[in-house]
This record gives C-alpha cells, structure tokens and sequence, in this order.
C-alpha cells in the first residue's frame, strides 16, 4: 500500500480530470443536457470529497491492506460510471 497522502494526491488528480472531462462536455455538447453535466459535476465534487476521507478513516475491525483494496476497486468502479456517464453528454 502506498502511503496516505500519495493515495489522496491520486484520487484528487483522477477527480480533478473527470471534472475537467465534464466542464468541456458541456461547454461543447447539447444544451439539452446542461442539467445532467451539473449532476455530473456534482457527483465527481461529491466522490472526491467521499474518497478522500475514507482514505483518513478506515473502518474498525477490517484490515489496513482489505480495506485500501476494497477502497481502490470501488473508486475505480465509479470513476468508470462517471466517465461513461460523462461520454453520453
């Protein structure tokens, strides 16, 4: 497991792409879609501040090296949700 603060720095660097993907969907694609591009802007906002902080707050009982994995397979599972959704704008 790398350390702590490498691991936020990631999550802030995929975060920070998503969210930059999204600003110029929505610049550039259908205004008939501006309201999904702001939930999408909104679920990126709210997954890095989510991620970020279960990095600082594992959970009680489950072992450090489980629960980083299970950390980073579900952030990678909603970073492609997101990105798909964001290929649709």
């Amino acid at each position: 497991m790398a350390n702590k603060r490498s691991l936020k720095r990631t999550i802030k660097l995929i975060c920070g792409e998503l969210f930059t993907e999204a600003v110029a969907a929505s610049l550039y694609g259908n205004e008939a879609h501006h309201d999904n591009a702001e939930a999408v802007l909104y679920a990126v906002v709210k997954m890095q501040s989510n991620f970020v902080s279960r990095v600082s707050h594992p959970e009680p009982g489950m072992s450090a090296k489980k629960y980083f994995r299970d950390l980073r397979e579900k952030l990678a599972s909603q970073v492609g949700e997101l990105a798909d959704q964001i290929n649709n704008l």
